[in-house]
Order: structure tokens, then sequence, then C-alpha cells
């Protein structure tokens, strides 16, 4: 991460980097927006062919191979999404801005993010540890079918393996799980830079689920932190080892309707709705709830230094 963004400086003009760069203590760095709107940092748009290339190279860093394929997908569906509402607001695959908050080649506590329309994924460095969080990704369309079969589905994994879940865990496991009739607007934990009130966990605890569902909810868990690198997937996983997730469900549990799931544990939450255009607009995040944006590795920082 160090040399991808130390490239990504070097690749910038002098405006470029102004405003890519801040300090680590911006209250910007602290950022959830995954809605079409401007943003810190420096669109990707305005660069250049290498400061673009700098761009994905830092955003390949954060995410597995499957991840980034499915970060790119989310950004060629700007230009999807703009050709089906008639052109209308000049959506556009570029507009995706990049920010670093700190020097990467020399501070020992420095963040990135590059964010845009349903794709932010923001990471923190302290002491050449990462805190890997919070990573959104969203669809719209969450589905493209030609003669009902998918052309383009980037979340389609996402929906499908907790449909797995749901059916397998037998009517006594679902009337735990399914929470509400109706799923909620979007994730809950929204734009909010931080989960302020504490979620209460709901739906059905792992423990409660036979072999096979417990199985699957492992699996749900591994697909969102395999998002990550190898090392910080396993890292991730090491860390939630021993836990007791809940998950839970609400809405409809056929597809083609709104819908909504979360996986809650002890600092993780996984969210996902499908809950506007008749089920057709995805939102999927893995967040830290207690330690989003580096709290847990700057705590750490904070203590050894005072000591």
């Amino acid at each position: 991460m160090r040399t991808a963004a130390a490239a990504l400086l070097a690749a910038l003009d002098a405006p470029a980097r102004t405003a890519a760069g801040h300090p680590f203590d911006d209250d910007g760095r602290r950022w959830l927006e995954y809605r079409p709107r401007p943003r810190p940092g420096v669109c990707l748009a305005d660069l250049d062919r290498a400061g673009r290339k700098a761009a994905h190279r830092l955003l390949a860093t954060a995410l597995s191979p499957t991840a980034y394929a499915q970060a790119m997908a989310v950004v060629a569906l700007e230009e999807v999404l703009d050709r089906a509402e008639g052109w209308r607001r000049g959506r556009h695959s570029g507009d995706y801005w990049v920010a670093l908050y700190g020097d990467p080649t020399h501070d020992d506590r420095w963040a990135w993010r590059i964010e845009g329309h349903h794709l932010s994924v923001s990471m923190t460095v302290v002491d050449d540890l990462v805190s890997p969080a919070p990573v959104f990704l969203g669809a719209n369309p969450a589905a493209v079918r030609h003669a009902g079969r998918p052309v383009s589905r980037p979340l389609g994994v996402e929906e499908d393996l907790a449909r797995e879940l749901l059916a397998a865990i037998g009517p006594a496991g679902r009337a735990a799980a399914v929470v509400a009739d109706e799923a909620p607007a979007d994730i809950i934990s929204a734009t909010r830079p931080s989960v302020d009130a504490p979620l209460t966990p709901l739906g059905v605890p792992r423990r409660r689920l036979g072999p096979t569902g417990r199985a699957l909810l492992d699996q749900l868990v591994a697909l969102y932190l395999d998002r990550l690198p190898a090392e910080l997937a396993a890292r991730e996983a090491d860390r939630l080892a021993g836990g007791d997730p809940h998950f839970a469900w609400a809405g409809p549990a056929h597809p083609g309707t709104r819908h909504y799931y979360r996986v809650q544990g002890d600092d993780l939450l996984i969210e996902y709705d499908n809950t506007t255009d008749d089920g057709n607009h995805a939102h999927t995040v893995l967040r830290r709830p207690a330690s989003d944006f580096g709290a847990d590795v700057l705590a750490t920082h904070h203590a050894d230094a005072h000591h």
C-alpha cells in the first residue's frame, strides 16, 4: 500500500496532489458516502491515464482479485445506469475520488480512500498494520437480464448465499431469523462515519443453527472477509474466531422482491439491502463498528506512545 500510494502521488501534478492530500487528522478521513455526489479528494476523471492507473493499482492493494472485479463492474454500471435514465444525470464511470490522509512515504499514521457512487473503500495504516474497513459495494441495476438470464450481476453471490442459508435453516430457524415482513429503506448503518448507537443483534445466533446452517453462515461471513487480500482476510477471520454472530433477514424470501439481511457479531457488521427499484438496487457493506477507520490500531499506537 505504501508503494502504491507513493506511486500515485508521484503520478499526480501539483494541483491534483493538493486536492488528493489531507492531514491525517482531517475530519474527512472518517467519511462514508455511497450516493452520487462530490466528495473529498481528486476525481479520477480529472486525472491523466497514468494517474488513473495509479489509483486503480492502489485500490487493488485493498481488494482480493474477485472483489476488485466486483468493484470494476460497479464502476462500469454508472454508464449502464446513465443510459437507463435517458442520459439525464450525466453519470460517468470516472466520477470516483481518491483521497490520502498523511504522508505514506514518511508517516507512521496514514490512510486513504477511493470512493464514488456505490463504491467506498477506506484503509487506515498505523505502524504498518492495516485496519481494513469500511468496505462498501453497491449495484444499480443489481441485475441486467436477457430472456431471464443474467448478463450482469456483480453482487449475485452475496444474495444467493444468504438465500441458501435462509432456506437451509428450517422453519424454526427462519421464524427466528426473519425479523420483519418488510425490508428497511436502506442499510441501517447508512452513511454515518460510525455506528453511534450500538445495533442490537437481531435474528438467530450461530449457536442455534444446525451443522448446515452454521457452515453456510460461516461461508457468508467468509465471502465478505474475502473482499480483502488473503493476508488481511485471514487476520480478520482469526480476530472473529469463536464468536457467535447473528443472522437476520427482513422482507419476503422469494427473489425479485425487496429484502435485507445483516450478520452481526463482536466488532463485525455485514449489511445487505436490495430495497429500491423493486429489488434491483443493492447495497452491501463490511464494517467493524468498534474499530472502523483504524480505531483499533490507533488506540494501540497511542497506548504504546504513552507508555
